[in-house]
């Protein structure tokens, strides 16, 4: 069994990697760590959970009888957390914040399995991809590959209001959100930093600018991406791939992944929505690809991936725990 330890777990996304991990076969939950709600009941927080454990908050912090610990904190915590607060050397890390998702002064390994799949499995620490930036990703990381990013990338995402966080704002208020669309963060989203990164590494060939466009949507959970690339040369070239190449390219891409899936049909959100799925598709207009990616902001694009990641570190199956079932109505 893989012992667990959770900061910050009486949020969004601490709430729903308990609701996992409650059912992952492998894992014990040795604490959930919340100072504000240390001896209540974890389902007193996350009500879903009433009858499913009897387990509490605590305000301490055993790290020694953990195997791996997950930080669910909230952006600039975490790497605040590891300044204050000693760790054995032998407990494994995933961090949910975006504190040491760029390359620098420290170990952590970027998580994204459908590019680092061998790196995540030897490493000890490891930051977790972004909601938006894993959606985004996965639609253009065949592309990156073959080295067709040169030109601008148009993006547009819309992501539900539980990607904002469990704290109230004018922005995730009921009366607002409902019937309501509106865009943030134009052209200057913190998740840019790690998508060039990612682009950069994979590509061998410069990429061009990421123009990404994030929008608010009036529902709780999901990211629905559309992506247009402009190619170069006449069609069928290496430069500038027909339909049927691009279908080629991404499907062999993704063949091996665990949860990625190419599809031949335009999607929609309820098809990924509680689940650990990705799905893509591709377009060609001309001389222009549409590429459409669809995940759920709280699992493939959060702590359904922790898990991912947690399984690969420890030698699980990559699926286990995971095998989750979308809602179809």
């Amino acid at each position: 069994m893989v012992r667990v330890g959770i900061l910050g777990s009486a949020g969004y996304t601490g709430g729903e990697l308990i609701r996992l991990l409650l059912c992952h076969p492998q894992v014990q939950i040795v604490f959930a760590n919340s100072e504000s709600n240390a001896g209540r009941y974890v389902w007193e927080v996350h009500e879903g959970l009433m009858g499913e454990t009897e387990l509490k908050f605590t305000d301490q912090l055993p790290f020694a009888d953990v195997d791996v610990v997950f930080f669910c904190f909230g952006h600039g915590k975490s790497r605040a957390f590891l300044q204050e607060h000693e760790i054995p050397s032998d407990v494994k890390i995933i961090d949910l914040a975006q504190d040491f998702r760029i390359h620098g002064d420290h170990d952590f390994v970027y998580g994204l399995p459908e590019m680092s799949r061998e790196e995540i499995r030897k490493c000890r620490h490891l930051a977790n991809p972004g909601c938006f930036a894993t959606c985004i990703q996965l639609g253009l990381l065949p592309l990156a590959k073959a080295g067709l990013l040169g030109n601008d990338v148009c993006v547009n995402a819309i992501t539900g209001s539980t990607g904002a966080g469990q704290k109230p704002s004018d922005s995730t208020h009921f009366s607002w959100r409902n019937d309501n669309i509106s865009i943030y963060k134009v052209f200057s989203h913190q998740h840019l930093h790690e998508i060039r990164q990612s682009l950069g590494e994979l590509s061998p060939s410069e990429v061009g600018s990421i123009d990404f466009i994030p929008y608010r949507g009036c529902f709780a959970r999901g990211i629905f991406c559309t992506e247009v690339v402009k190619f170069c040369g006449e069609e069928g070239s290496a430069t500038n791939p027909d339909a049927q190449q691009l279908e080629s390219l991404y499907r062999d891409y993704y063949k091996d992944a665990a949860f990625t899936f190419y599809s031949g049909r335009d999607l929609d959100l309820k098809q990924v929505v509680n689940t650990n799925k990705a799905l893509v598709h591709v377009d060609k207009f001309g001389n222009k690809a549409v590429i459409t990616s669809v995940i759920d902001n709280l699992l493939k694009g959060a702590v359904g991936q922790a898990v991912q990641n947690m399984n690969l570190m420890f030698g699980l199956d990559e699926k286990t725990g995971l095998m989750l079932k979308a809602s179809a109505f």
